[in-house]
């Protein structure tokens, strides 16, 4: 030990010396793990790793994401799987496209970095329902994520199904390829206590059935402090340098498997971000306790495409990570965070070999050492003060800390690092107008047809929830009736109260108002006054979805659509919740795929004709531009809806719902080079409000 390390208040941690070791019956590299890390080959690892959800982007742009998280520094890269995307109908696969996670794991492998497989197959992730296929909801008898047989079951299956298929192409680290962690279940601990004595035996089988599969790598479970041996606990969360008390045996290495990089936007959820000084003091902090595995949740968030968002999510997802929704790198975030994993790496011999001492410098200020016996020293100097800088004395000489900051000494001497300081230029995005759709005699326009409650074949005497009567294959469900008012006062007063997510209300077809929650209250209340007829009328109230939820416990008991339904006139007031029901799943363009080149003659198109009415769809044809552009689709001047082009849905969009700013949560939706073709290309809009397509621009995105 270097003369005058040892001072009052030093206390010493010894490399734990167990090694808990995967079996493995096929040829390839070892993966273990003892209290310090993970060990691959009978090395220690300090590793880095990234979250790229290969869904959320397109498989031609998952050989450049990856290539630039390897070079800012990134070791490992990590993604769940999507048990409803590969697995929509019950028995029904899909591993192509977006979904092709082998090729995925096999693109991660030709870059030469690692795998960190999140199978779940509960997920959360702010995807439509977890992850969680909605036919599970039809099961007999079953309950989500609990000692339910009927769930336990088909978990099984799809886990077993998505590790086979894994064997199969030979992609764990002990087959000789990238895979080197799997998870089992996601944050389970969040919800456990209301299972009650359903929770903990489900937690033991997830596990025992899990480590049973024998993938030759370790499984851990995030949040989940009970993890069962030799399952490691994880932490997730922005302040795990602080906050994570560590894993539940001494024989388990300090494991980070969400570090959000910002927020994920949702509407009615003010938008927020994350510096790149923050990411960086936590995850300082977090090695210099003692952590090996920092994950970044999300590297690279992209697009939820189509309708795979959860409640009240937008589209764009994570775009202010490292890589953002277009893949460009994030500076300063990127490059800081880049220069944090040079300055952690050049510690890596004590960190990983080393005894671990820690040293009071102060009330809010610690030094974490970590020493070899050769001498080889590392020096964390961690000041956990927000409001003030502070110098500290360390081997005899004086470092100044900068509020919430660690810098970090290599040598126990001199400082290459602090996360405060940061030493990379900003980039801007920027945003060029490239094809404007501004002409009205480009458009061409279909009316969505609004049903009567004659029109409609699914008929019941109470209102019915929304997402067990669409089974998903739809955000839209029709309520109708039809309504006698006997009386010379026209005037009377709808309410509706809904459990979410949108409500637009159709008083003998036309629009009478519309209403809608938002993430932070679903449920709201439609109250307006109408005008009706004397004698029979057509009351149509179409529910609208706005992705699935996708948390909490007993998910399959969650219910939406609408509650309760009134008209208060100048004689009475009736309920009318146990009327006769007529009921209608998706619109019309929706079943006649009208968004499909093929399909898109099924109706009779018109010519623009500036109505704007809601429940309207557009189409546009057009040429490609510039090749080797990223592009945004403005869609500012729209309400709300959803876009295809070429058939292919780029995902909803809702342009009028605002921040309290004033201005949309999202404007450039966007539109991937492998969507596009040279000429030719189909636009399909489905407007819900009174939106104008002549503002609609294709805009090229960049970097500056």
């Amino acid at each position: 030990m270097e003369k005058g390390m040892l001072v009052l208040g030093l206390v010493a941690v010894m490399v734990v010396g167990v090694v808990v070791v995967v079996e493995s019956s096929v040829e390839g590299e070892e993966v273990s793990y003892d209290g310090r890390s993970l060990i691959i080959n009978g090395q220690r690892k300090l590793l880095f790793s990234a979250s790229i959800h290969y869904p959320r982007s397109t498989p031609e742009m998952w050989g450049s994401l990856i290539g630039k998280a390897k070079e800012g520094g990134i070791d490992v890269i990590q993604t769940y799987v999507f048990w409803n995307l590969h697995e929509p109908e019950k028995g029904q696969y899909d591993f192509s496209g977006r979904a092709d996670i082998v090729r995925f794991i096999k693109e991660i492998q030709a870059h030469g970095l690692y795998a960190s497989l999140r199978i779940g197959p509960f997920i959360e992730a702010e995807w439509n329902y977890g992850g969680l296929p909605f036919w599970l909801h039809d099961v007999p008898g079953i309950v989500y994520r609990c000692d339910s047989e009927p769930f336990k079951v088909h978990m099984q299956n799809f886990t077993t199904k998505i590790v086979n298929m894994m064997k199969s192409e030979n992609l764990y680290a002990s087959q000789g390829g990238p895979i080197i962690l799997s998870q089992i279940e996601n944050e389970y601990e969040m919800v456990e206590h209301a299972f009650h004595e359903k929770g903990p035996p489900y937690v033991r089988w997830a596990a025992q059935m899990a480590v049973a599969l024998q993938t030759g790598v370790p499984w851990m479970m995030c949040k989940q402090y009970d993890a069962p041996d030799p399952v490691i606990n994880t932490c997730n969360g922005m302040k795990c340098g602080v906050s994570f008390p560590g894993p539940n045996s001494p024989n388990k290495p300090w494991l980070w498997t969400e570090n959000w990089t910002t927020w994920y936007r949702a509407y009615g959820k003010e938008p927020e971000t994350r510096s790149a000084q923050d990411i960086a003091f936590q995850v300082a902090l977090f090695v210099a306790r003692n952590g090996t595995f920092v994950n970044y949740y999300m590297y690279h968030g992209g697009t939820n495409f189509g309708r795979t968002t959860s409640a009240f999510t937008t589209t764009s997802y994570y775009d202010d990570a490292p890589l953002d929704e277009y893949g460009f790198i994030r500076l300063p975030k990127l490059g800081h965070l880049k220069q944090l994993h040079e300055a952690i790496k050049s510690c890596s011999n004590p960190i990983l070999f080393g005894t671990q001492f820690t040293l009071s410098l102060g009330q809010q200020q610690m030094g974490y050492i970590y020493q070899r016996n050769s001498g080889e020293c590392a020096a964390f100097l961690v000041n956990q003060d927000d409001t003030k800088s502070v110098t500290v004395i360390f081997h005899n000489s004086s470092y100044e800390l900068g509020p919430s900051s660690v810098s970090i000494l290599p040598d126990c001497k001199n400082v290459v690092f602090n996360t405060a300081k940061v030493n990379v230029k900003n980039n801007t995005r920027l945003i060029t107008t490239g094809k404007k759709f501004n002409e009205s005699e480009m458009w061409q326009e279909f009316n969505d047809i609004i049903p009567t409650f004659a029109d409609t074949s699914m008929r019941s005497k109470t209102l019915l929830e929304h997402m067990n009567t669409t089974k998903d294959m739809s955000d839209y469900l029709w309520y109708t009736f039809s309504y006698r008012h006997e009386s010379s006062n026209s005037k009377a007063v709808l309410s509706v109260r809904s459990a979410g997510h949108v409500l637009h209300a159709f008083v003998n077809g036309a629009l009478i108002g519309s209403g809608n929650g938002n993430h932070e209250k679903v449920n709201f209340t439609l109250d307006n006054t109408i005008t009706l007829n004397n004698g029979s009328n057509n009351i149509s109230l179409l529910s609208v979805t706005v992705g699935l939820p996708d948390s909490g416990a007993f998910l399959e008991r969650k219910a939406l659509g609408l509650r309760r339904v009134r008209i208060h006139d100048i004689q009475n007031s009736k309920d009318l919740s146990n009327h006769r029901w007529g009921y209608q799943v998706g619109l019309l363009g929706e079943k006649l795929q009208i968004y499909l080149d093929h399909s898109s003659s099924n109706v009779q198109w018109r010519n623009f004709t500036s109505s704007n009415n809601p429940l309207t769809w557009y189409k546009i044809r057009f040429d490609a531009l510039i090749k080797n552009e990223s592009f945004g689709l403005n869609l500012g001047s729209m309400g709300k809806g959803e876009v295809w082009i070429n058939g292919q849905s780029i995902g909803r969009y809702w342009a009028s719902f605002l921040t309290s700013q004033g201005s949309p949560y999202q404007t450039w939706y966007h539109v991937p080079m492998s969507f596009l073709k040279p000429k030719d290309n189909l636009l399909v809009i489905l407007e819900e409000q009174n939106g104008s397509p002549l503002g609609i621009s294709l805009d090229i995105i960049s970097t500056i």
